[in-house]
């Protein structure tokens, strides 16, 4: 990894994995048309996830697995970086955003702090 002011408070938290299929146990995320799976129970953070056609999502997500990181500051994380998925809460407590890196989405959590 790249050394970089922020690297440390990067903690891995899945890699997200597009599929066309049904999953057995996927749920929907509301107004999102995207259905997701398998996170809940894998022991190494893997989730399927499903695009309806009306889903707001880019291709390069669609089509491309991508990493997710957790990090304290979401804002100094994509300073810079090329914006795929500007920063949005898709469901209370957390704000996501997604980049690209080196032709690959890139998606960072931020959890606020109870």
């Amino acid at each position: 990894m790249k050394n970089s002011p922020v690297a440390s408070t990067r903690r891995y938290h899945h890699i997200g994995i597009p599929t066309t299929e049904r999953r057995v146990g996927e749920r929907l995320i509301a107004n999102r048309a995207t259905f997701v799976s398998g996170y809940e129970t894998s022991a190494y953070g893997i989730e399927w996830m499903r695009f309806e056609p009306e889903a707001l999502v880019p291709d390069l997500v669609r089509t491309v697995p991508h990493v997710a990181f957790e990090v304290d500051d979401l804002s100094a994380e994509i300073a810079g970086k090329e914006i795929l998925i500007a920063p949005n809460s898709p469901s209370p407590g957390v704000t996501v955003a997604f980049i690209v890196e080196n032709g690959a989405p890139v998606e960072f959590l931020q959890f606020s702090k109870k």
